[in-house]
């Protein structure tokens, strides 16, 4: 592909609800599936995207990212590369994974929740979790090398991630501050667009 006038373009979007965001757990690094709603999401995604084009994907690991992915390639025939980079996954949150934020609150309190949930620095990391600033580090490492990759082979690039890579993709990108980072909600069914 030729690169236009207009830059080279990157796709992305989150995975579709699934069980765990549906019933309010935090999910992390659990292999979540998508619910009903959440397929609707994926078929969402695809429509927005169905007159764009881009030559490679990225997923994460996780089945969310890739069945989110699924029917999005079914309209890509110039698709011809996926990439898994777990650079993109979701964010860690070590213990507190898979637990209702229901009873984190009982447990912990309103301020402590607050802080693991939307906490930006070391010292609001959940126990063996990680903190935005962790997911910031190596999210802007996947950018620097996606950058790369994309100049090198003049391809655009559509990538399914997950909601707190996307917020620290975004707050980079964006070059927003961490206070609207951190109050930030990404939705289901949108899809960011960055020229590089």
């Amino acid at each position: 592909m030729k690169k236009s006038k207009k830059g080279l373009k990157i796709y992305l979007f989150r995975h579709g609800q699934t069980t765990y965001n549906r019933d309010h757990r935090f999910t992390g690094f659990n292999d979540a599936k998508l619910t009903k709603e959440g397929l609707i999401h994926a078929k969402m995604i695809a429509k927005k995207l169905m007159n764009k084009k881009f030559q490679v994907a990225i997923h994460t690991r996780l089945s969310r990212s890739k069945k989110t992915l699924k029917p999005v390639l079914k309209n890509h025939s110039e698709c011809k590369v996926v990439i898994q980079d777990d650079r993109m996954i979701e964010r860690s949150y070590g213990n507190l994974s898979g637990k209702l934020h229901s009873m984190i609150i009982k447990k912990y309190g309103q301020k402590q929740y607050d802080s693991w949930h939307r906490g930006y620095n070391e010292n609001s990391r959940p126990p063996k979790g990680e903190c935005f600033k962790d997911v910031e580090k190596r999210v802007k490492s996947f950018i620097t090398d996606l950058k790369e990759f994309m100049k090198k082979n003049q391809v655009n690039v559509a990538i399914s991630a997950h909601g707190n890579s996307i917020r620290l993709f975004r707050k980079i990108m964006e070059k927003a501050t961490i206070k609207e980072t951190t109050k930030w909600f990404i939705p289901y069914d949108k899809v960011f667009t960055y020229t590089i």
